[in-house]
């Protein structure tokens, strides 16, 4: 009997450990599959004298995402959001302070760069405190400590108007793990700027508002951009907003070439580096996230209703097979092309004090402190 119970136990032992260890290996490869997110809110101020630091917000929104194409956090590339509000116009409302979102916090880069290029300038009353509280609240903020999340609020009036305390707002901004980072566009006091910032663990920054963007142009730019051209043609609208989403992707194109082929060229490396994400339009994106099994038949596009099964997913996955490899000849172009913007920008006097230029420097050494990591 005593034989009989010993083997039972060594048995019952047995399966708890293979339990114990099963669930081990489950929970690795959870932590090993999650992806870090970084996740970041602009905030701009489109009083009348603002025009110059949103022309800066235009011109290098691509730089500012293309640093997380850069980034990693043990190994892995970060899920890259963004969220916009402007504040400080007067046809805003004071109800709500004179603040307005325009983008939650999405993958949608395309949405924010649209957002961006439609903003103008008239006057008004500028109220910091409320728009950060505000980001704060509405905002699906992720719950993560690991994760990288920032507010950034660039505006040129004293920082402690409105009946919201800024200082409030910015203790309740880091109780959730969110900077706040300040950057003034004029002269006059800069204390509760410094101080909003020094208490959400954030940074202060002064630029000059009318600054130009020095945008260095290189031989690799025009190759870049004919890769981007195809690349858009890997890009399967589906759904109720493909046609308009696959529209605006294009239109966003030509806003960026508007400004200038450097321009161009940092937005197609944004499209290949992983940050741009289409899924909620993209077929291609779609089916790597949830299959083609959660595609609806009548969400398909037109040309691929006659397919069967088997058509439609080797036709989604030759896409992918075309995006992946334009993707990986941008990107190569794209360390040379930085290698050559970076020997330049040795030869240019000063240090360029823009806005995309301060975010850029500050979300490097804050994302640092989360175990970011970024390449050249």
């Amino acid at each position: 009997m005593k034989q009989f119970y010993r083997k039972t136990n060594i048995v019952i032992l047995a399966l708890v450990l293979m339990v114990s260890t099963s669930w081990a290996v489950a929970a690795d490869k959870k932590v090993s599959e999650s992806k870090p997110v970084a996740q970041i809110a602009l905030i701009l101020d489109t009083s009348g004298s603002m025009s110059g630091m949103i022309d800066q917000a235009r011109n290098q929104l691509w730089a500012i995402i293309n640093q997380f194409v850069k980034a990693r956090q043990n190994g892995v590339r970060p899920q890259l959001q963004v969220a916009l509000y402007r504040y400080g116009s007067p046809g805003l409302g004071s109800d709500n302070g004179f603040i307005r979102q325009l983008a939650p916090l999405t993958g949608d880069l395309d949405k924010i760069a649209e957002e961006l290029f439609k903003l103008t300038t008239d006057g008004g009353e500028e109220y910091c405190g409320w728009a950060i509280q505000t980001a704060v609240r509405e905002l699906q903020w992720s719950t993560s400590n690991s994760d990288y999340k920032a507010i950034f609020i660039a505006g040129n009036e004293p920082f402690a108007q409105g009946s919201v305390d800024f200082r409030k707002s910015s203790k309740e901004a880091i109780s959730k793990g969110i900077v706040v980072n300040t950057i003034h566009c004029s002269g006059g006091s800069d204390q509760d700027w410094k101080t909003a910032a020094m208490l959400a663990d954030g940074s202060f920054m002064r630029i000059e508002t009318n600054q130009a963007v020095v945008e260095i142009e290189t031989p690799f730019d025009a190759e870049i951009v004919r890769l981007n051209t195809a690349l858009n043609d890997t890009y399967i609208g589906y759904g109720v907003a493909g046609v308009a989403s696959k529209q605006r992707q294009t239109k966003m194109d030509s806003a960026s070439r508007s400004i200038g082929v450097a321009n161009m060229s940092k937005r197609a490396v944004a499209k290949a580096g992983g940050s741009y994400k289409a899924a909620s339009w993209d077929l291609v994106d779609a089916v790597e996230d949830k299959g083609m099994e959660g595609i609806k038949e009548e969400e398909l596009p037109k040309e691929m209703l006659s397919m069967s099964a088997p058509e439609r997913k080797k036709y989604v996955g030759k896409k992918k097979e075309d995006r992946e490899k334009l993707q990986k000849e941008i990107l190569e172009l794209s360390s040379k092309r930085d290698a050559y913007v970076r020997a330049q920008r040795k030869e240019l006097a000063g240090n360029e004090k823009t806005l995309g230029n301060q975010i850029e420097q500050a979300v490097i050494k804050q994302s640092g402190k989360k175990g970011y990591t970024f390449s050249q």
